[in-house]
């Protein structure tokens, strides 16, 4: 099918930004509602967009009437506790659907490997319409964290690592990647996740804020990676197994992150 796709994300799929001065904002991260939600890690989320407004963070499809992840309808609560956070949501003037702070607890990178998804941004999307992408802003500084992609979920040759100190920006195609945050704390990481939909306001936001389409990825002991693809092979045939004595098919993790 085709769509209206960032350029900028053409090449490797995802982009950094300058990094934003955080500092230079309250934390208005820490006075937002949170809810729990299935997700990679021990996590709470604080939506500041959803379905219809209400303080939930399911997929728009899972509503009535359906719809893809567009049109969020913002939570007045929770964006008179963080209008700074709204307002850089909406900076780029893309089309916003679901958006929220996420509050992740410290994990292992075997955890980040195990937990490694696919979101499912564009379901009931249709074929001329904008590509749903997401913006991960990260809130607190973590710069011994990082974002990790694979275009492979089993292939840690495909993978690409992306500190997380305060104020880093970076965009996704995470429909196409397989993503999860490695956190080593050691307090809580929040970040603000958003869903915007590609088309020229966002092209026009990335221009401005010199997206990088080739960042440098950190580099890692092979010795860890190696470690971890097998605890993760463990942990999945475990799950496997689990759900084989219930008579339940298991299915791959997808958008744990809605």
């Amino acid at each position: 099918m085709s769509f209206i796709t960032s350029s900028a994300l053409q090449a490797t799929g995802y982009v950094t930004l300058d990094r934003y001065d955080q500092a230079a904002d309250p934390a208005e991260w820490l006075d937002l509602e949170y809810v729990g939600w299935r997700s990679s890690g021990i996590t709470r989320f604080a939506p500041l967009a959803s379905y219809a407004g209400d303080i939930e963070c399911n997929g728009f499809w899972n509503h009535t009437p359906p719809r893809t992840d567009k049109d969020g309808v913002w939570i007045p609560s929770q964006v008179e506790k963080a209008p700074n956070l709204a307002r850089r949501a909406q900076e780029p003037g893309a089309n916003v659907g679901r958006c929220r702070v996420i509050e992740l607890q410290p994990n292992t990178y075997a955890d980040a490997i195990y937990n490694l998804h696919q979101d499912d941004n564009n379901r009931m999307n249709e074929e001329g319409d904008g590509w749903v992408v997401r913006a991960w802003f990260n809130l607190t500084d973590d710069p011994d964290s990082l974002l990790i992609l694979r275009e492979d979920r089993f292939d840690p040759s495909t993978e690409v690592r992306l500190p997380l100190p305060a104020g880093s920006r970076i965009i996704v195609d995470t429909q196409r990647f397989w993503h999860a945050v490695w956190h080593r704390g050691p307090s809580p990481r929040y970040s603000l996740i958003t869903s915007w939909t590609s088309g020229p306001e966002l092209d026009a936001y990335i221009e401005a804020n010199h997206g990088e389409q080739h960042p440098q990825t950190v580099a890692l002991d092979p010795q860890i990676i190696d470690a971890a693809q097998v605890e993760m092979h463990r942990r999945i045939e475990e799950r496997r197994k689990a759900f084989e004595a219930q008579g339940i098919v298991m299915e791959p993790p997808a958008d744990l992150y809605s």
